[in-house]
């Protein structure tokens, strides 16, 4: 067990950690020259068209040193906000961390969040400065920075390249000396902390774990304790970059185990496994909970595939904990589920992944957050979709979750940021200068406020220099209506919203003007309405197709035309009665894109 060694890297988003892990792997020799590719570790088609790490992944490396064969397990993790439950699995499973930095942009919000996560699980940090081969690379400036906040000494620092293989030697290095071996008990019960897990379609559910005391091996009968459910180790091994079976895994090691579970919700990720005979008497602890912030309904497009969409939800979950859903039904899209989500971008490639792993076509509806209600007679309700809420004349109050949210930029955007996190509404609390020329700002603001398109305007107000981070902080009192949009007088309930006071007008006249682009002519006119109860605050008309019932009148009287006018008329009327109107996929998601463009 002395020469295991445990740890994950973590950084900010773009950073260059998957290509740097890619290094280490090559320099390891456990990618062999064939298999080698760019991002080696994130396997998604999907990671590798974006660019970012959406799921952390682990591999074994073989080093040797000082003729010492050295075993590392790394844990490679994303770096986006919305995938931080990711990397606090990651580090409850770890001993040290690799802090990477980018030496062109210095601290980022994220690396800062991650880092407290990491320092606050007892590990060891070793930090790194990456992508030194570029011209623009400010070496002395980002190692003030990280000294400032690590309080480690300036040569503690190691500078590296992802691309060029700088600095590899010394970071294999590093490992071995600064990360302390794994504790644990060989000769103890089996105590196992499972922290990931994924369905195939041929052997069931395979479970990620480390083990912290005690040895498994193959064969063995096993519990699952959380669940109290009972499996036999029909394999257990190591993940080096394909699963490799071995006889036993002990303590200190990361491992896979295949038990023929065919059901997802039988492995819960936290999990602790032991076995049957000898168990354990604690179980794991280490794993922050994570509370959804977004909320959104899924629906699939075709009704009978609510059945097929549970199952793909399920084995969506197994791979993505932080994911939550549960039945609803609406009355324009009938079947669904409501969902909560970490953040745009975990729905954005929740319904991605859903389209493109298991072929499923879905409709998301407008996201919102989770709301509290108090009636008159004192009752407390949790709103996480507005058709829930309760008449407003039973109504107290309503209260609505506010975040911390931090913004790390240079000091020429500050401006805009403030400009733009005024208009969501936010209150700045605290601005505190990192150098001369990149700034801290600290702002509270309503968490619903930053659901839409708050990150991509942050971005394209600062070139791309901001960084964003945020935790939930209270809930307060807030004067919020419940919008809704009426198709010929009827409500779309998959597109009402709960807001603000002060912004509904706008907000419903934008809708009001984006529908109208996007539903179809039909033949008879469509009028589209933003309601605040019965009060309609903003309205827009599809105009019917018409034919040229006049085109066969050549001269004559008026009266003529006319009379062929009414009868059209007529007959328009009497089919808007009868008539559906479609509302197509793109409405729903061009609601989530409304910017103050």
């Amino acid at each position: 067990m002395k020469n295991i060694r445990n740890f994950c890297i973590i950084a900010h988003i773009d950073h260059g950690k998957s290509t740097l892990a890619d290094r280490l792997l090559e320099y390891t020799n456990t990618v062999s020259k064939r298999d080698s590719q760019a991002q080696v570790l994130d396997n998604m088609d999907l990671e590798r068209e974006r660019g970012i790490t959406i799921k952390s992944h682990a591999i074994q490396m073989n080093y040797r040193q000082d003729d010492q064969d050295y075993i590392f397990n790394l844990i490679d993790t994303p770096g986006h906000v919305d995938f931080s439950y990711e990397v606090s699995r990651s580090i409850a499973s770890c001993e040290g961390a690799l802090l990477i930095v980018d030496a062109t942009q210095g601290i980022e919000a994220q690396t800062i969040s991650n880092l407290y996560m990491a320092i606050d699980h007892g590990l060891e940090v070793i930090p790194i400065l990456n992508k030194m081969d570029l011209d623009q690379a400010m070496p002395e400036e980002v190692k003030d920075q990280i000294v400032d906040l690590l309080g480690c000494k300036r040569d503690e620092i190691i500078s590296a390249s992802g691309k060029t293989g700088l600095g590899v030697k010394d970071i294999l290095e590093a490992i071995v000396t600064k990360i302390p071996a794994p504790k644990g008990n060989v000769d103890a019960p089996l105590q196992a902390l499972i922290f990931d897990s994924v369905f195939n379609s041929f052997r069931g559910v395979i479970a990620y774990f480390r083990v912290i005391n005690g040895v498994i091996k193959k064969g063995e009968h096993v519990r699952f304790i959380n669940i109290d459910k009972e499996y036999f180790a029909d394999e257990v091994g190591i993940l080096k970059l394909d699963k490799v079976p071995r006889d036993f895994i002990s303590a200190g090691d990361v491992g896979y185990i295949i038990s023929g579970i065919k059901d997802a919700k039988d492995v819960k990720v936290g999990d602790t496994i032991t076995h049957v005979k000898n168990p354990c008497t604690e179980v794991v602890k280490g794993f922050k909970d994570v509370k959804p912030m977004v909320f959104a309904g899924i629906y699939p497009v075709e009704t009978n595939e609510f059945e097929e969409l549970r199952t793909a939800m399920e084995k969506l979950q197994l791979n993505d904990a932080s994911i939550i859903f549960e039945p609803e039904t609406s009355a324009a899209l009938g079947y669904g589920f409501r969902c909560g989500f970490l953040g745009m971008l975990h729905m954005e490639i929740i319904q991605e992944r859903l389209e493109r792993e298991f072929k499923m076509n879905v409709i998301t509806t407008v996201p919102n957050v989770s709301y509290f209600a108090y009636t008159t007679k004192g009752e407390k309700l949790t709103i996480n979709n507005p058709s829930d809420l309760p008449d407003f004349s039973r109504l107290d109050r309503i209260e609505e979750p506010y975040i911390k949210a931090q913004v790390i930029t240079k000091t020429e955007y500050i401006g805009n940021i403030i400009k733009l996190c005024m208009d969501k509404r936010g209150v700045l609390i605290n601005q505190t200068y990192l150098t001369t020329d990149r700034v801290e700002i600290i702002f509270e603001m309503p968490l619903a406020e930053i659901v839409f398109d708050f990150y991509d305007r942050l971005k394209t107000i600062s070139r791309g220099y901001a960084s964003f981070d945020y935790q939930p902080s209270e809930y307060k009192e807030s004067k919020l209506v419940k919008l809704d949009i009426l198709l010929n007088s009827e409500p779309v309930d998959a597109l009402s919203a709960l807001i603000h006071k002060d912004n509904s007008f706008n907000f419903g006249k934008k809708i009001c003007e984006k529908l109208r682009q996007l539903i179809p002519r039909q033949q008879f006119d469509i009028a589209i309405q933003a309601s605040i109860g019965a009060k309609i605050i903003a309205r827009e008309t599809v105009k019917a197709v018409r034919k040229d019932v006049t085109a066969k009148c050549y001269g004559g009287d008026i009266s003529r035309k006319r009379k062929l006018l009414e009868k059209q008329k007529e007959g328009k009327k009497r089919m808007r009665q009868v008539g559906n109107v479609e509302v197509p996929q793109q409405a729903f998601l061009a609601v989530l894109k409304l910017s103050d463009d």
